[in-house]
């Protein structure tokens, strides 16, 4: 069963991520990526890591997502419209999936991992949300602020740059 889940979330992340290019309104490419994001998440609860799968509703789905509709419609971005197709464009992307899929399938021909069977946790009752924190806070604390101002300098810079002058 958790494989099954496994790739029927896998699947519905690889479509979600397609809708992101190929979607022309910028709200529905948004929700999109929640979609991929929920979907990432669902992931990482089948491969038993419920702290990241947690973290990764609320922060990215959450937080980003909610940070990145603000913007879309503070902008009021409207829907693309249609642009003439170049072969060349359409060839060089082709090229690249070729060269990605026969990568995959030379990693997943060479890896023997993947078809045996896992170890158990060594202790799946041990403390992960504990040890997460502490090491964040105490061996990361300057980059995650300056994260939390890299964010809030770029939400200032929307704002400054939408505002509309008056006449």
């Amino acid at each position: 069963m958790q494989l099954a889940l496994f790739w029927i979330f896998s699947a519905l992340m690889l479509l979600a991520g397609v809708g992101v290019i190929l979607f022309r309104s910028p709200v529905s490419s948004a929700m999109g990526l929640v979609t991929a994001f929920v979907a990432l998440a669902a992931l990482f609860v089948t491969l038993d890591a419920f702290f990241i799968g947690v973290v990764q509703v609320l922060v990215y789905a959450g937080a980003v997502m909610v940070l990145f509709l603000f913007i879309i419609m503070l902008l009021d971005l409207r829907e693309e419209g249609r642009r003439p197709v170049k072969i060349s464009a359409w060839a060089g992307g082709g090229l690249v999936l070729c060269g990605f899929l026969a990568a995959l399938a030379r990693v997943l021909a060479q890896s023997s991992s993947l078809h045996g069977a896992k170890p158990a946790l060594s202790n799946p009752m041990s403390d992960d949300v504990a040890r997460v924190g502490t090491t964040l806070f105490l061996h990361f604390n300057l980059p995650f602020q300056v994260i939390g101002v890299l964010l809030l300098v770029a939400t200032v810079g929307v704002v400054v740059l939408s505002r509309k002058e008056l006449k």
